[in-house]
């Protein structure tokens, strides 16, 4: 067997029609050229090159063999880019925060982001509360607030707004009789708030106003499971977010109390830190890297493109994302029938920090 680094060097000299010219995009003496290529022919017993002090040309058996190598050198060096590609890809553990309500979401995209980044591990972290992804040592999250994040050790990345509306249950409403901003306070109401036994709903209306209705709900929750699930049961009106109001309306499991008038948008966004943490405050494997160890700090890479490639493409997949499917709204028209995991979407825009 020839040596390759031989045989590279003999095809750089025909390449470049000459040691010299060889020698200088190499950089390498001209000397070490010629050593190699005369070993190579001394190797295969034949010559490959004629040289004169004017110029250089090849015989023959030189040609033939200049082009059976150079289809092995395009070889080799196709099969160093697969390797480096396959290195490149991301590798390592991302710990992802998000409120609850977007599990739907997650456990939807779930597959296709592992068959796009297959060495990724994820660890999810669902919870309504207020989480510090410097101090948490979380690499990205989920938001929904009524504004984006403007803290300057974070990368934000929007992309799309929701809105909340007004629902109950057609049996509720013929019992209750007519609703209007007036005695909405009066009604019986359903929460997001679970500290505190009274509540207000700032509502805007279609054509700018805005209002503020204080109230005491009946329950008072941070999941929108337990909330869908309640005004399915006809326990009181609820402020949901679209996606569960619309899916509802259409099975007419809910209906809709005063449209003219919804929650402000609210802002759906990734964020993630924008530097990496020091690695000896955990020393757990914790890192996204090129095929290397996971050893050290922060899953996603900072200033690299995986991390923004690995955010566009969640973006990506939470904007095709279809937590609710079709057949779903049969066990919805069944008011009674279990909705477990079901009634999830969008999180407390107060929470996941």
């Amino acid at each position: 067997m020839q040596d390759l680094n031989d045989i590279a060097l003999f095809a750089a000299v025909v390449k470049h029609n000459g040691f010299s010219a060889a020698a200088r995009d190499l950089n390498v003496p001209k000397s070490k050229l010629s050593k190699h290529v005369a070993r190579l022919e001394e190797q295969l017993g034949v010559r490959l090159l004629e040289r004169s002090t004017r110029k250089l040309r090849m015989t023959e058996v030189g040609r033939i063999f200049y082009e059976h190598a150079q289809g092995l050198l395009d070889g080799v060096a196709a099969a160093e880019a697969e390797i480096a590609a396959v290195r490149a890809e991301p590798t390592g553990v991302v710990r992802l925060a998000c409120p609850i309500g977007f599990t739907p979401m997650l456990a939807d995209i779930l597959p296709a982001f592992h068959r796009r980044y297959p060495g990724v591990r994820l660890l999810i972290t669902a919870s309504n509360r207020r989480i510090d992804l410097i101090e948490e040592r979380i690499d990205v999250a989920l938001r929904a607030r009524d504004q984006l994040d403007t803290d300057s050790q974070l990368i934000v990345r929007k992309f799309g707004e929701v809105r909340q509306r007004l629902a109950a249950s057609p049996t509720l409403l013929a019992r209750l009789g007519g609703i209007t901003t007036d005695n909405l306070s009066q009604m019986p109401t359903l929460s997001m708030n679970e500290q505190h036994p009274n509540d207000v709903w700032r509502l805007v209306h279609a054509t700018g106003g805005a209002i503020e209705i204080a109230h005491r709900p009946v329950v008072g929750c941070s999941d929108f499971l337990i909330l869908e699930r309640a005004a399915i049961e006809g326990m009181g009106i609820a402020l949901l977010p679209d996606h569960i109001c619309e899916r509802a309306f259409r099975t007419g499991a809910l209906v809709p109390v005063l449209p003219e008038w919804t929650s402000g948008n609210v802002m759906v966004h990734l964020v993630f830190p924008l530097a990496p943490r020091p690695a000896a405050r955990d020393p757990r494997p914790h890192r996204l890297s090129g095929g290397k160890s996971d050893q050290g700090a922060g899953a996603l890479p900072r200033g690299r493109s995986e991390a923004s490639g690995i955010v566009r493409d969640l973006m990506i997949l939470l904007r095709t994302s279809r937590p609710y499917p079709p057949r779903s709204q049969g066990i919805l028209k069944a008011q009674r029938a279990p909705v477990i995991g079901m009634g999830r979407h969008l999180g407390n825009p107060e929470t996941s920090r």
